[in-house]
């Protein structure tokens, strides 16, 4: 792909309008980058402030030179997403301009094609920048807290580095642990055995590993006990060496039950603990541990707090939305509820009380 810009002015009190021409030797490569029905090139002239023309092998980007610029680079990095072997998608262009649009120096293409684990054809890897971070992040600490909301990825791609790593031999096995604290169900109402009752708590755990290792081959490695799905009260007591641990739906611990975990760490292992501060369900008055352990270990070395956001969320669109909807009504709440504390009528300053005082 290569670039030309040429300059014109429209007069003094314009601003300064250029063309960029930018050329794409391969016919595959450009048939790519339009998309289906020209789908992406749509995409790409809604979201640029620059005007874009394709005729041929040939794409005219026209508008001010920054513009321009930003154009001529958003090109580069879905171009090289092709050549890397990326079937090109909305989904794809869109995460790409929201890096370009964050100016970091981290590139979209890298950070879109940074393989993870490979399974018939599927590539599992991370998707915004955030992702990135936090996977750069497993690779190098010891202890690593995946905070965001739902949909972030948080889980899954823990699950992924920690199926890569024992994959490579550089543990020997992987535990995955959730609380089992109820969300508007109690398990005494469940039906069947302990294990029963546990099981729908456990389940998203067992999903994640059915997407990246051989059904068949799950059982074995549970029963070998190279794979263990267990409920977090069944941590206590041990100590977990040459391992990759992951605590999931944290914002559900106690702050005791956090403090138990995390002194669970033994040698040759890792911790990775996910969660999302605005969905706790236990009981009113208790303290998240996830919430407190931020204030108790932010300065402490080989421990890192990755925060995903909205930005963050692979599901469908909406999602994202929503968790900044309701993170906008949580803040409307709070700042309510400050100006109720602060505002203090007459007859309350005054204990409600009217008259001489005797």
């Amino acid at each position: 792909m290569t670039g030309t810009p040429n300059s014109s002015s429209t007069g003094s009190s314009s601003p300064v309008r250029a063309q960029t021409k930018i050329s794409v030797s391969d016919p595959k490569i450009m048939v790519n980058l339009l998309g289906a029905k020209d789908e992406i090139l749509r995409l790409i002239e809604k979201s640029l402030s620059s005007d874009v023309h394709v005729r041929g092998n040939e794409i005219t980007v026209t508008g001010e030179p920054a513009d321009n610029a930003t154009a001529e680079r958003l090109f580069s990095e879905l171009v090289e997403l092709i050549e890397k072997g990326e079937t090109l998608s909305v989904d794809a262009v869109r995460r790409t301009l929201a890096m370009l649009e964050a100016n970091t120096t981290e590139r979209p293409a890298e950070v879109l094609t940074l393989n993870i684990l490979s399974r018939r054809g599927r590539t599992i890897r991370p998707k915004t920048l955030g992702q990135k971070r936090y996977v750069d992040a497993i690779d190098e600490n010891t202890i690593v807290f995946g905070i965001g909301p739902a949909g972030t990825g948080k889980t899954y791609l823990a699950m992924a580095k920690a199926v890569q790593a024992l994959q490579a031999k550089e543990i020997s096995r992987i535990i995955l642990t959730r609380p089992a604290v109820e969300a508007g169900e109690r398990l005494g109402f469940l039906p069947g055995t302990l294990t029963e009752k546990i099981d729908p708590y456990l389940r998203p755990l067992y999903d994640a590993l059915h997407d990246m290792l051989d059904p068949e081959s799950i059982p074995r490695l549970m029963a070998a006990g190279t794979i263990e799905v267990a409920p977090l009260a069944y941590m206590r007591g041990r100590t977990l060496n040459n391992a990759f641990i992951i605590l999931d739906e944290a914002q559900n611990t106690t702050p005791e039950q956090m403090k138990m975990f995390l002194t669970r760490l033994g040698f040759g292992s890792k911790i990775v603990v996910t969660g999302d501060v605005t969905q706790v369900d236990l009981p009113g008055g208790t303290s998240s541990g996830l919430k407190v352990v931020r204030e108790i270990l932010r300065d402490v070395e080989d421990v890192h707090f990755a925060e995903l956001s909205s930005s963050d969320v692979v599901r469908h669109r909406l999602v994202a939305e929503i968790v900044d909807a309701y993170a906008r009504f949580d803040a409307d709440q709070e700042q309510q509820a400050a100006q109720s504390v602060h505002a203090v009528p007459g007859r309350a300053a005054s204990g409600g009380r009217t008259g001489r005082r005797r």
